[in-house]
């Protein structure tokens, strides 16, 4: 018996297949017959089978599954292939496998008659690259071959008569989120018709699966395969049942499933897509047995400004379909950039053309125009000098960044698009690396696109990846088009800048790549490490950005799960006791290789490339990878040995939406962070709180006043009201609640909305809630309130305590506090409500007025005489005997004001406040009425007591 097997970074040529006329004449006739010796099912085959099997030159695949468990976007993929030999004589079967480039194969076994042979993954020595160099005239590349994105896998044996032969193949990827969804893809092409075809995927996402969806089969390149135009309803035999969490997709075709797919076999991409329910917070971080891995994908953040260079190749390669394809592409690109974008055009063959000299334009409709203009007198000649229009185009957006003075939070980057080789000027790779990375230097970043065979793969690869950017590479069809706008969306939307991602120094070690100088939308930041102290019981974390005008700092505590809280071992279906189901861990050494791997792409230093080479080839050996840095062996287990479990690395989710408790971070203890965050806010007692309770604070007079206000559900109190003069005004919406029993009240009232607005030195404002805050100043920034965060402008600050307060500072010389009041369990009375509380008021003016405002800066009176003396009894506690009289007056602005004695608890109960209690709506005690200071809107400014004004 002879054994083949190819580990192919590239494609390979399809293997041969059945006679498809015979084949399908033989469907016709209901004659398929089921040879799986597995089995051993004994079928009565009429003559004229017998006589097609004679036909046959190739083995039969009698079985295809592929069974797939993605957990926290971390997916295991086992795929068994059976291909049955029922010729009188052996024959070669070929197992080919396109799977994705990002992938790591992490097992491979062949079982063939009685002998099993399994995959053993060694390093690469120096003497085995020199060994693959002499096999390869010409090294492949990734994305060689029919399709983007992929590598093939193949393998070749021959089978003995009258047996079969099983491909167990196993790899692992982590999938990456673009333009809002993640993507998991399964290449189906046996190219003949299977007795049994199945693809099972399991989806695991505690943090809740959302968007959830199954496209038609992909196959651009291929007719006939059933899909209707315009179809969008998932292939046919597709089964999608989903909980909150869990979600089980199967694809289960008959053969006549089949043959109504493609004739003569399924050719083509199995796709998921979906996405995960996520908020602004410093993310989803997942920690399992002294790992962690931290997802972090903000939504509802404005768009950064963009300052864009288009290089677009228009040498005489690009003549035909291609260059049509990029103008098509670019018509749209265009017509998407945003008011704020500046943008311009080069054009390079021998000769480099520039649409604008010197400068970026704006993005008008006239500009606009004049580019489609530009593009579409573009026409293909001369050879492709890259390195030039690259230093041009550096040159360009260099310039303009440091003589326009622009927005240092707006995304600077150049857009490369070329179809092949340096032909004129610098052709050296080398050269034209260090040429970019000079002229670059780190100020923007540099994306790139490659289309058609004859593009340097690895060299526009090496650009991106020195700086900054990222890399695609597509193929000359009908679809170039959708995939170069595709790649601009991803990239066309920047939404943070200069993120950072901290975590203590004595708490994790051998922490990936926690620096990024942009995130776009619709794309995920992905972090990984280890734990140094696993007896900890949290994880702080930290997540520093910058988005248009504001600086953010996002921030909370991780509780540390026991050990056996994320365990999945020991569920159903997950027994191997190896700790290879530990996902965390997995995701961990992927994220390190990979970023090894870039590492050692980039560097020039043999040295430094030698130690990159052995420290992801240690990583990879450990965790059982095929990387460019090891090699996968197969040996001979011996005669009847024990056929492997095909569960090795490919875990079911039966019965793990149960015994799986909370994957997704969560919060710190009670008491662990909340009381530091405490302890550093300055409270002032004066402050509207509760029903609502009025406390004024007047520390000149060594005294306080209090005052309740009836108001009515929706009612909106004007709380500080200095348009005006600071520009700040402060409004609270109340919300009703039934009375306690017993209560003389005919309902109660909080706080459930506070606004906050301000005009100067820009317009802005914050709308507070129990659970969200909306920041508006000119752009809009949804925060929670259950996740700590700062974010910060020249003017403003708001700083959030998880669950437990607002601050908000202006100018610096003004602050209000905003306390969060949550129920675990509300009485019917209750409901959750805001505190306001004026920490700082020095920035406000004299003539500030409303409910507290008017008391900032006048001081009250208060009268010694008694209106009723009462005497106490005899026998009293001495501190009683001591208290002031029970009721008293006080003189406002002329006017006296009956109060008595109360005690008040503010700041959740944790301070008692001492005060004089101004009856009736604080009656006498407050300019005018209570209804006086009711405002119309949330939005509604007044600029003296008595007058509205709108901001």
């Amino acid at each position: 018996m002879i054994l083949w097997l190819w580990l192919c970074w590239g494609f390979s040529t399809s293997a041969g297949q059945p006679d498809s006329e015979l084949m399908a004449r033989y469907l016709e006739e209901k004659l398929l017959a089921d040879y799986s010796i597995m089995e051993q099912v004994a079928r009565r085959v009429p003559r004229q089978a017998r006589f097609l099997q004679r036909l046959e030159t190739r083995p039969r695949m009698s079985e295809f599954m592929v069974k797939s468990t993605i957990i926290s976007r971390y997916a295991f993929t086992t795929v068994s292939c059976t291909m049955v030999n029922s010729g009188s004589e052996a024959r070669e079967a070929v197992f080919e496998m396109q799977i994705p480039a990002a992938a790591f194969i992490s097992n491979f076994t062949m079982i063939i008659g009685n002998k099993t042979y399994y995959g053993e993954v060694t390093g690469k020595d120096k003497k085995h690259s020199s060994d693959d160099k002499a096999r390869h005239k010409k090294p492949p590349s990734p994305t060689d071959g029919r399709e983007n994105g992929y590598e093939a896998f193949k393998a070749s044996v021959f089978i003995p008569r009258k047996m079969q032969a099983k491909f167990l193949l196993h790899y692992e990827e982590l999938l990456q989120r673009r333009l809002g969804k993640y993507e998991y893809t399964v290449s189906i092409r046996p190219q003949q018709l299977v007795g049994r075809l199945r693809v099972e995927v399991n989806i695991l996402e505690n943090s809740g699966i959302v968007s959830l969806e199954v496209p038609p089969l992909r196959n651009s390149k291929h007719k006939g395969n059933g899909k209707v135009e315009g179809d969008v309803s998932p292939p046919p035999s597709t089964v999608v049942g989903h909980t909150k969490t869990l979600a089980k997709v199967t694809f289960n075709p008959s053969v006549v499933e089949q043959t109504r797919i493609a004739r003569n076999g399924i050719l083509g991409d199995f796709i998921i897509r979906y996405d995960v329910k996520r908020e602004l917070s410093v993310g989803d971080v997942q920690i399992l047995n002294g790992y962690f891995v931290h997802y972090f994908a903000p939504t509802d953040l404005p768009p950064l400004p963009k300052n864009v260079v288009f290089v677009l190749d228009s040498s005489a390669s690009m003549v035909g379909t291609k260059l049509k394809q990029t103008k098509e592409a670019l018509f749209t690109i265009l017509q998407d950039l945003r008011p704020e974008d500046h943008f311009n055009i080069i054009g390079f063959s021998n000769r480099i053309k520039v649409w604008q000299q010197d400068q970026l334009v704006p993005v008008t409709p006239n500009n606009i125009r004049d580019a489609k203009k530009y593009i579409h007198n573009m026409s293909p000649t001369g050879g492709t000098n890259i390195n030039g229009a690259l230093q041009t185009g550096a040159k360009l957006l260099n310039d303009y960044i440091a003589q326009n003075d622009i927005d240092a939070r707006s995304v600077s980057l150049i857009i490369f698009l070329t179809d092949g080789r340096p032909t004129v000027g610098e052709t050296q790779s080398s050269k034209i690396l260090s040429d970019t990375k000079n002229a670059i230097r780190d100020k923007f970043c540099l994306f790139t696109i490659g289309i058609g065979n004859d593009v340097d793969h690895k060299l526009l690869e090496r650009m991106a990846l020195e700086n900054c950017g990222m890399t695609r590479h597509f193929q000359e069809d009908e679809d170039a088009a959708s995939h170069l706008k595709g790649f601009y969306d991803e990239i066309g939307t920047p939404l943070l800048s200069d993120i950072r991602i901290d975590y203590p120094e004595d708490s994790v070690e051998q922490v990936t790549q926690n620096f990024f100088p942009n995130y776009f939308n619709g794309s995920e930041i992905i972090i990984a490490g280890k734990l140094i102290n696993r007896t900890s019981d949290s994880l702080h974390v930290e997540v520093t950005a910058s988005n248009s005008k504001k600086y953010i700092l996002l921030k909370t505590d991780v509780a540390i799960d026991l050990l056996s809280r994320n365990d999945i071992r020991g569920i159903p279906g997950l027994e191997d006791g190896n700790g290879d189901n530990n996902y965390i861990e997995r995701a961990w050494s992927y994220l390190t290789i990979k970023e090894l791997l870039n590492s050692w792409l980039k560097s020039d230093d043999n040295r430094e490339r030698d130690h990159l080479m052995e420290k992801a080839k240690s990583v990879a050996l450990a965790y059982n990878f095929v990387t460019p840095f090891t090699v996968l062996k197969m040996r001979e287990a011996g005669l009847d040995s024990e056929q492997p479990q095909e569960e090795l690395i490919s875990p079911s989710t039966d019965g793990i939406g149960e015994k799986l408790q909370s994957l997704q971070g969560h919060k710190a203890p009670p008491g662990i962070r909340r009381q530091q965050d405490k302890q550093r806010i300055k409270i002032s007692k004066t402050s509207a709180d509760g029903d609502p309770h009025f406390v004024i604070d007047f520390p000149s007079s060594k005294f306080s006043v209090c005052f309740n206000i009836d108001g009515e559900p929706g009612d909106i109190l004007r709380l500080v009201s200095d348009h005006k003069e600071s520009g700040v005004t402060v409004n609270g919406q109340l919300i009703g609640a039934p009375a306690p029993p017993n209560g003389h009240k005919k309902h109660r009232t909080y706080f459930s909305t506070i606004t906050i607005l301000s005009n100067k030195p820009e317009r802005s404002y914050l709308e507070i809630t129990p659970r969200r805050i909306i920041l508006d100043d000119g752009e809009r920034l949804l925060l929670s309130c259950d996740r700590s965060a700062v974010v910060r402008s020249s003017s403003l600050e708001v700083s959030i305590s998880a669950n437990s307060n607002i601050t908000v500072t202006i100018r610096g010389t003004i602050s209000f506090v905003i306390l969060i009041h949550h129920y675990k369990k509300p009485a019917p009375y209750q409901r959750n409500h805001l505190g306001f509380y004026i920490s700082n008021s020095k920035g406000l003016s004299s003539d500030s007025h409303g409910l507290l405002g008017q008391f900032l800066n006048h001081e009250v009176q208060l009268l010694q005489e008694s209106l009723n003396t009462s005497h106490q009894q005899v026998g009293q506690n001495q501190t009683e005997a001591l208290m002031p009289n029970p009721t008293s007056t006080l003189k406002v602005k002329g006017r006296l004001v009956p109060v008595v004695w109360k005690q008040r608890r503010i700041y959740n109960g944790q301070q008692e406040v001492d005060c004089w209690f101004a009856k009736n709506n604080a009656d006498k005690l407050i300019d005018g009425s209570y209804k006086d200071y009711l405002a119309s809107h949330p939005f509604d400014t007044g600029t003296s007591f008595g007058k509205i004004n709108s901001l």
